[in-house]
């Protein structure tokens, strides 16, 4: 069990550390560290935490490895639910610190030297990861256990990819509140299926 303990901190600690862009430019890389890497969660239970951990108060980020950080724990052989929320609190501990860390160390120097050229070069590069980040995060959540497979229910695929484009189409050029299209999405999943 300590050995788990010792992974999901190193894990978490490594997501934390270059987790850049927030919340959702991590998923992709919790994705890759815990279903890909360490076989602790299926995608479909990756997917269940990500669902969860949007529709929680908190960032995503942290909400995700308090989750993923209980149930790997869980779905040890020796895991008790005493162990699983120590687990949760390392998961979350590990994914803040590096942040933690950094803002304690950098805060002075980056006020200090904000406009200096180089400083305003290192953001500008920052920026095209983190889109390319939050790309990935939301290319990782488009896979069967959303949508659903058009060789295996074409149905469920096509009222899964209508659902997206009417939510996509919804926050983004009518600007309807993203809580109310939650809502309505999760009403026509409810119906629909």
């Amino acid at each position: 069990m300590l050995v788990l303990f010792l992974q999901i901190f190193y894990t978490f600690f490594k997501i934390g550390l270059f987790g850049f862009g927030g919340g959702y430019a991590m998923i992709s890389m919790i994705q890759g560290e815990v279903v890909t890497k360490h076989g602790w969660l299926d995608p479909h239970e990756f997917t269940d935490i990500i669902a969860i951990s949007q529709m929680t108060p908190g960032p995503i980020g942290i909400n995700s490895a308090t989750y993923v950080g209980y149930m790997s724990v869980m779905q040890h052989p020796d895991g008790t639910m005493a162990l699983a929320v120590l687990g949760s609190a390392l998961a979350t501990f590990a994914v803040v610190l590096p942040s933690f860390i950094l803002m304690l160390t950098v805060t002075r120097m980056l006020v200090k030297y904000r406009t200096h050229p180089l400083v305003e070069s290192v953001f500008m590069g920052l920026r095209p990861t983190v889109v390319g980040l939050v790309a990935s995060a939301a290319l990782v959540l488009m896979n069967a256990d959303n949508f659903g497979s058009w060789d295996t229910d074409r149905y469920q695929f096509v009222s899964s990819v209508i659902i997206f484009i009417l939510a996509f189409v919804a926050t983004y050029w009518i600007k309807v509140h993203p809580i109310l299209v939650i809502v309505m999405a999760g009403v026509a999943g409810f119906v629909l299926y």
